[in-house]
């Protein structure tokens, strides 16, 4: 097990300081300059599991109020909203410097029967076929600042292997359809609870990168501003995140200096295990004397 994996696992198995109330940690992840903000869903969807017993989160629906600290914890107070026949639900707050930094809705159910159906998944070429994520840093490494490089390829846990890569400074106006395949080796005997928690947090990866394609925008070139507003997820079927995971994204739209974004997630085996979708800050960044 990688250094970053056990990290990862670590930062997710929050502390109860009391009934309803816990602690997790702000450092480690995909970043050292802010929190992840699939690190804070990931440790949300934690805190409402452990006052949930026997059940299975089906959905969550979370807001993005303020950036995360990384050089302090973050306190997690769950609200139990409701606990019914079938279905419970749970609120989050994560709060940091005594303010809200996310607040997490996450309804829970209990195993049931019922009618089957999905969309197929999408033929997409094998992820071996593709160049992993710290290839692809490693040889755009020297463009960047030297006060950048070590944090940009900083080792970290999920394995990511991008379908058709763009180029991360002058990218092609493209369809804003992708794709890309993800796994952790170390969720291998992993729980359900933890299987859902590193999914969640994977879920955040690339996603609101869909809304630059058409664009022909990446981050590294200084002309927008982004950020992540909200995060929704459904849980559609078991998840064993060891195995390679296709991630199929989209954008359908961009406007008002917003955009939103899909993904519905594949097992190997062609099963549709989950479905994202969020809306992100998408601000143009103009010179001075355009503003």
């Amino acid at each position: 097990m990688t250094n970053a994996a056990r990290q990862l696992l670590d930062l997710l198995d929050i502390e109860q300081l009391e009934v309803d109330l816990f602690r997790g940690t702000g450092a480690g992840g995909e970043t050292s300059m802010r929190i992840f903000g699939g690190h804070v869903i990931a440790q949300a969807l934690m805190a409402a599991y452990r006052t949930v017993p026997g059940r299975t989160c089906h959905s969550l629906h979370a807001y993005f109020m303020r950036p995360g600290d990384p050089k302090i914890p973050v306190i997690y107070q769950v609200d139990r909203a409701r606990d019914g026949g079938s279905f419970t639900t749970r609120r989050v707050v994560a709060i940091q410097h005594g303010k809200q930094i996310l607040n997490l809705s996450a309804s829970f159910q209990v195993e049931e029967d019922g009618f089957d159906w999905q969309h197929e998944m999408p033929q997409v070429s094998a992820p071996d076929n593709w160049p992993d994520r710290p290839e692809l840093r490693e040889a755009f490494a020297e463009k960047l600042p030297e006060k950048y490089r070590g944090d940009f390829l900083r080792e970290r846990p999920i394995e990511i292997r991008e379908v058709e890569p763009r180029d991360f400074l002058t990218p092609e106006k493209v369809g804003d359809r992708n794709y890309l395949w993800f796994r952790m080796a170390a969720a291998e005997g992993q729980g359900p609870v933890m299987q859902h928690a590193l999914l969640a947090y994977a879920s955040d990866m690339n996603l609101l990168g869909s809304s630059l394609r058409p664009h022909g925008l990446t981050w590294f070139q200084g002309k927008v501003m982004t950020a992540s507003l909200d995060h929704a997820m459904w849980f559609h079927a078991p998840i064993r995140f060891d195995e390679w995971h296709l991630y199929a994204l989209d954008a359908p739209f961009t406007g008002g200096a917003r955009g939103f974004n899909r993904g519905m997630i594949y097992n190997q085996n062609g099963q549709l295990v989950a479905s994202v979708a969020q809306e992100g800050l998408l601000r143009p960044i103009r010179p001075k004397s355009e503003s």
